[in-house]
């Protein structure tokens, strides 16, 4: 007879950092690692409790006294475009996708570093060596494929993408500047729905909304959208308080994960 195991990961709580999102906040993660045979069953577990993957670390934040960044996800059924949604479709209409195994290339990298150079000079990923990209784009211990985007063979965007069980996870995205103005950012969420949509998938994973955060604001437009609030998935409510909750204390968290067997 075979008997199964729970699998029980080791989970880690960060130092306290400057929040990106709310001034004068600060930031705690709750993680673990992502490795061996149970690494693909872990994070699709972990993923539906409002988990996100970064290389073979999936996390979630575990601010004591904020709960304000919330794991989003679009209903893919339900999804219908809104006009400016439309018209972002038509703008891109040339951008041909290729969906490829997780390799990195000379290309994906100097796009990359152009793109942070252009929006995000000042982020965690800057100056970020080719080694380092390599292991971000080639170092997945689940199911992982870069969603390649070209105009006139022109290599523009490119998407870091995990299958999950019931939809796509879109990990880190970057692409060519000058294309910002054609909200081609928001075109490779679009087509991420229409991948879903053509393979039957009902999720879209968006990572995380954060409330009162305008440069987060963005994902809402993708509707339905539902966030990962109080341990479970529910429709936001932008008819609900602007207040800030607390988070429950780490070990209640951590007691309250639901982990996979096998």
């Amino acid at each position: 007879m075979r008997h199964t195991l729970p699998v029980s990961p080791q989970f880690y709580v960060t130092a306290p950092q400057p929040c990106p999102y709310l001034p004068d906040r600060e930031e705690r993660k709750l993680f673990t690692t992502l490795d061996g045979y149970a690494a693909l069953e872990l994070n699709d577990a972990l993923s539906h409790q409002g988990f996100r993957r970064s290389q073979n670390v999936i996390y979630r934040p575990s601010c004591s006294s904020c709960s304000a960044c919330q794991s989003a996800r679009v209903k893919v059924a339900g999804f219908s475009p809104s006009k400016s949604q439309k018209r972002v479709l038509r703008r891109n209409a040339k951008l041909v996708r290729n969906i490829k195994r997780p390799w990195a290339t000379e290309a994906h990298y100097d796009l990359f570093s152009t793109y942070l150079e252009s929006r995000h000079a000042e982020g965690g990923m800057a100056g970020m060596e080719v080694e380092e990209f390599a292991a971000m784009i080639e170092e997945s211990p689940v199911n992982s494929q870069l969603v390649e985007y070209t105009l006139e063979d022109e290599l523009v965007a490119v998407c870091l993408t995990d299958s999950l069980s019931d939809g796509l996870s879109m990990v880190y995205s970057f692409f060519k500047p000058e294309l910002a103005r054609n909200s081609i950012g928001t075109y490779i969420i679009l087509d991420h729905i229409r991948i879903a949509q053509e393979l039957n998938m009902p999720f879209v994973y968006l990572g995380y909304w954060v409330q009162n955060s305008p440069k987060m604001d963005y994902k809402s437009k993708f509707q339905p959208l539902e966030t990962f609030q109080a341990g479970q998935w529910k429709p936001i409510d932008f008819n609900s308080s602007n207040e800030i909750m607390p988070n429950d204390p780490i070990p209640e968290q951590v007691a309250a994960i639901h982990l996979p067997h096998g």
